[in-house]
């Protein structure tokens, strides 16, 4: 039996395309309020942009990069309907665009980057490996009335905070901490794009009244495959921090790695803050 999240994520095709139906459950609103209350959960969407194109047009290829652009907002009454298109296949790496539709409207834009790995040397930066997810406390998690219905789909485990509406004042607004989806399937592309947006604005540390604000692109590069042993039970490790605030626009960074310190993937994502209502 499929999980929540498999269903989600899953795609069927038609003449217009390949549609996915959005759940409410997956809203980045409040428990305590309709899932109307809040938009489509913008990782999901992300993912559902990844696997379009995957599964749209064959690609067998790892996923490398993906960069979504959120044009318009999407409503939960109807399906959601991608369109993707290759710009250019190879041997070693396919290129590839897609268009989400609700009726006549766009909403969201995405491209994507697949490739397989060649025999070489490889060379990154060493990173101490995050600390032992057996010496967190279970108890430092999301939870209460303002939880956002995506986030019920996962466990976190924060390696201090939660620091959500100001616990970050006077300091770096960063949070750290492992999370895994909630259905415990094993760690994949789908699922670092879902997990890579699955916190806060790290804004929101900075500010006791946070901003409203609306993501407008949100930009993924994975770096490593997220096996069993460096991605164990699902579990991944990551830090979410904000690079700058202001001029009506917020933006931010994510890294995630594996239980061995291996970097899994990096993410950048642009928010436009919406005025205050008087």
């Amino acid at each position: 039996m499929s999980s929540a999240i498999e269903k989600a994520l899953s795609l069927k095709a038609g003449e217009a395309g390949l549609a996915a139906q959005l759940d409410g459950d997956f809203s980045n609103g409040p428990v305590s309020q309709p899932p109307e209350a809040g938009l489509p959960f913008g990782g999901l969407l992300a993912a559902l942009c990844a696997r379009a194109m995957r599964q749209g047009l064959g690609l067998t290829g790892p996923l490398r990069s993906l960069s979504v652009q959120y044009l318009s907002m999407a409503a939960y009454d109807m399906p959601l309907v991608f369109r993707p298109r290759l710009l250019r296949g190879g041997r070693s790496v396919a290129y590839a665009t897609v268009e989400a539709w609700q009726g006549e409207r766009i909403t969201h834009h995405g491209q994507a980057t697949f490739g397989a790995d060649v025999a070489g040397e490889r060379l990154a930066p060493s990173s101490a490996p995050p600390p032992p997810l057996d010496s967190l406390d279970p108890a430092r998690t999301l939870g209460g009335p303002m939880l956002p219905r995506f986030a019920r789909h996962v466990e976190y485990r924060f390696e201090t905070g939660p620091h959500i509406l100001g616990g970050n004042v006077g300091r770096a607004p960063v949070e750290r901490m492992w999370m895994r989806l909630g259905d415990n399937r094993p760690l994949d592309a789908d699922g670092l794009c879902y997990l890579l947006d699955a916190i806060y604005p790290p804004s929101w540390t900075a500010f006791r009244e946070p901003p409203v604000m609306t993501s407008v692109d949100l930009r993924y590069d994975l770096l490593g495959e997220p096996t069993p042993e460096i991605a164990p039970d699902g579990w991944a490790f990551f830090e979410f921090r904000l690079l700058d605030h202001g001029g009506g626009w917020a933006v931010d960074e994510a890294a995630c790695w594996g239980a061995d310190g291996q970097p899994l993937a990096v993410a950048r994502q642009r928010r436009k803050v919406l005025p205050a209502r008087s």
